[in-house]
């Protein structure tokens, strides 16, 4: 699975925007899919998920209430909406998929096999 992020750029605080992830290679459908960012001198971080079965979707809890998973199947594709944004959302972010996944293992980068190229989101106040 090759994994194509983009929808990042610049915005200032209290804005949206949409992150998209476009897969292309083999179908999402089985696949747990989530987000990740990583801000400037600091470690990978979990930001969203969505399992594969089920639907069921998770956040970190600094982005609960502002940031939206989707997925579209038929166009192979995952979502992240971010609303409410805040400087510290500033970062690169990551979108990822994994097989087999099981839910403990949701928020650990090493537990996703596919990676896309992550996309610049800059928060300005």
């Amino acid at each position: 699975v090759q994994l194509q992020a983009s929808g990042g750029g610049v915005v200032q605080a209290g804005g949206s925007l949409r992150l998209s992830c476009a897969a292309s290679g083999r179908t999402l459908r089985g696949y747990t899919v989530a987000w990740f960012r990583q801000a400037p001198g600091k470690e990978r971080e979990f930001v969203s998920g969505l399992r594969s079965s089920g639907g069921n979707t998770y956040y970190a809890d600094s982005v609960k209430g502002r940031f939206t998973i989707s997925r579209d199947n038929t166009k192979n594709a995952v979502y992240l909406q971010m609303s409410s944004l805040k400087s510290e959302d500033t970062a690169v972010y990551y979108c990822a998929a994994g097989a087999n996944m099981i839910l403990s293992s949701m928020g650990r980068s090493s537990a996703y096999h596919y990676w896309g190229q992550g996309t610049l989101v800059t928060v300005s106040s």
